[in-house]
């Protein structure tokens, strides 16, 4: 008699992989192309700080606080909001995301080159006028640097405090995350990026005078985006309550969540909460994932990924 668990973590990555990457299989053409083309490393070190953070399921609850900070600037959420259809399927805007940050951390200079051309002219398509008459292009550095901004927050946020040990990098760690990301930006058209932790947090404050109230439904759409089955908003709702306490203190009071500011016992036990969610989600889908594989195999240093096997 087979035993009605069995095959159940092939089915849980299978499932998992597809809505990260927006195909069937877990490995569209955009991951291949991680092993396929170039041969060396990319713009970040393998196995170095940018691989550590990017590799880690903690960017899924970076990633919803990330949204958090996106939403605060209403310029950056005009342009989402008018040029995406992230309302109607969530999971393919996520999946562009990832995209970009995949192909970016572990693909070979050429293809992060590739790819940051490619956003590049998305961008070139995304602009417009508010309501009230402000423009706003996606190609702004200025916007541009704010989505960074947030982003790179909160991916350092949720790594500090729910992710993987990184203590083999040194207390100094933060620092050259940030450091060494600002190159991604860079490739879109950002400039004047931070180049350490504290640099950091100084940039988010100077951009308090421009923020906004995340709107209302948006706030109600990152806390239960539609789509997801019975098991996954379980898990989603422990994600994206570990998110709301790595908001910046620049942005929580505009997005209504607690942030940073002060963790007493509930708050450390909702982190807990999530960690512990992540840990289970690791030992589900294998600990390393497609994109990680194909690069490792493209410098010569892991094995063939099942579809190239």
């Amino acid at each position: 008699m087979v035993h009605p668990l069995t095959g159940l973590p092939d089915r849980i990555r299978t499932a998992f992989r597809a809505r990260v990457s927006g195909d069937p299989s877990g490995a569209p053409d955009w991951v291949r192309d991680i092993a396929r083309v170039g041969t060396g490393p990319g713009w970040f070190e393998p196995d170095g700080v940018v691989w550590r953070v990017h590799g880690d399921l903690s960017t899924l609850i970076g990633g919803v606080a990330a949204l958090l900070g996106q939403g605060a600037h209403p310029l950056a959420l005009a342009g989402v909001q008018r040029h995406s259809a992230y309302r109607e399927d969530p999971w393919k805007r996520l999946a562009g995301t990832a995209r970009w940050l995949v192909v970016s951390t572990f693909g070979s200079a050429e293809l992060a080159e590739r790819e940051a051309a490619r956003v590049r002219g998305m961008h070139r398509r995304v602009r417009g006028t508010t309501d009230d008459g402000r423009p706003y292009s996606a190609g702004d550095p200025e916007l541009l640097r704010w989505v960074h901004l947030a982003f790179t927050d909160a991916f350092l946020a949720a790594q500090a405090a729910v992710g993987r040990d990184m203590s083999r990098f040194g207390p100094r760690w933060p620092d050259a995350y940030v450091g060494e990301w600002a190159r991604s930006a860079q490739a879109l058209g950002a400039a004047d990026l931070p180049t350490t932790e504290s640099e950091l947090a100084e940039a988010l404050a100077e951009y308090a005078r421009v923020l906004e109230p995340v709107p209302a439904d948006l706030l109600s759409f990152l806390s239960a985006p539609p789509g997801l089955s019975a098991a996954e908003q379980v898990v989603y709702s422990g994600l994206s309550g570990g998110a709301a306490l790595l908001v910046s203190p620049t942005i929580a009071p505009l997005a209504g969540v607690p942030g940073r500011a002060g963790r007493g016992l509930p708050e450390r036990g909702r982190l807990a909460v999530s960690r512990l969610q992540l840990r289970a989600m690791n030992l589900a889908l294998g600990g390393t994932s497609p994109w990680e594989q194909a690069a490792r195999w493209r410098l010569g240093v892991g094995p063939p990924p099942a579809w190239a096997a």
